[in-house]
C-alpha cells in the first residue's frame, strides 16, 4: 500500500510563491520516516531540512519514493484573494499535485492532506473533486489540521515545499540585487524592502491583494494599487 501525504509553504508571505508539495511512499516506510527525523518544517533547522531534502531524493533514484511540486504565483493568489479565497486555492493546488504523481501508483492509496480550511472534510471534498478517476481502486483519502506535525509522510511533503519556497526566494533576491529576507510582513527584513518594490509600479513578485503592500502603496502614491488576474502561464509544476 502507498500512502500520500500533501502540504503547502508560504500560505501567508507578502513576497514569492505559494508552494504545494505531494509525496508518494510505501506506507512501511512510516518508522523510517521518523528514526531520520522528518517532522513538520516548521519544528527542523535550515540545514536540517536541506539534509532530509537530500535525504530523500537520493533514495528516490533506487526506491518507489515520489514527489511532486506546484509552484503557484503571486498573480494567481492574488486573482483568488479577490475572487474565490486563499482556501479554495489551495484545494486546486493539492489536487494539481497530487494528480501530476506518476498513474501506476494510483490504486490501494491512502491519501492525508494537511487541511487549511476549518472544515476538513470539506477541503477532502473539493480536492476529490478535482483528481483524474478519482475514486481510485481500494484508495481513501482524508484531511486533518497540523497533519505535518502527526504524519511524517505530510512532514516529508511539508520539507520538500518549504525548501522550494526557500529556493524561490533565493532566486528572487539575486534577481533583484539585495536580500528580501523571509517574504513574511512580519520580517523587519522583508518590511523595509517592500517600499522599494512598490516605486513605478508593483512588482510581479509582490502579493498586491496583500495589506501590507496596499499599505505601503498608498503611502508613496496618490492612485489605486493596481489589480490583476491570473495567466495560467506562470504556474509550473515540478517532478
Amino acid at each position: 500500500m502507498m500512502k500520500i501525504g500533501a502540504d503547502e509553504a508560504g500560505r501567508g508571505p507578502v513576497i514569492g510563491p505559494l508552494v504545494v508539495c505531494a509525496v508518494a511512499m510505501p506506507a512501511d516506510e512510516y518508522d523510517n520516516l521518523i528514526k531520520v527525523g522528518v517532522k513538520d518544517s516548521k519544528y527542523l533547522t535550515s540545514k536540517k531540512r536541506q539534509e532530509l531534502r537530500n535525504w530523500f531524493m537520493t533514495n528516490s533514484e533506487t526506491k518507489p519514493w515520489y514527489h511532486s511540486i506546484v509552484i503557484c504565483s503571486p498573480e494567481r493568489i492574488d486573482s483568488s484573494s479577490g475572487n474565490q479565497g486563499l482556501n479554495v486555492l489551495e484545494t486546486e493546488l493539492f489536487a494539481e499535485a497530487i494528480n501530476a504523481l506518476p498513474d501506476d501508483i494510483k490504486k490501494s492509496v491512502v491519501i492525508l492532506n494537511d487541511a487549511c480550511d476549518v472544515k476538513p472534510q470539506r477541503f477532502s471534498d473539493r480536492i476529490a473533486n478535482q483528481l483524474s478517476s478519482w475514486p481510485w481502486p481500494d484508495s481513501t483519502m482524508t484531511s486533518e489540521h497540523k497533519a505535518d506535525e502527526t504524519d511524517p509522510f505530510v512532514g516529508m511533503a511539508s520539507i520538500l515545499a518549504k525548501e522550494k519556497r526557500d529556493d524561490c526566494i533565493r532566486e528572487i533576491s539575486e534577481q533583484l540585487g539585495f536580500s528580501v529576507g523571509s517574504g513574511y510582513p512580519s520580517d523587519p527584513n522583508t518590511k523595509k524592502i517592500i517600499p522599494q518594490l512598490l516605486v513605478d509600479s508593483p512588482h510581479p513578485q509582490l502579493r498586491w491583494s496583500w495589506a501590507t503592500v496596499e499599505r505601503e502603496w498608498n503611502k508613496i502614491h496618490d492612485k489605486e494599487l493596481p489589480k490583476r488576474n491570473f495567466a495560467p502561464k506562470n504556474q509550473s509544476t515540478l517532478f
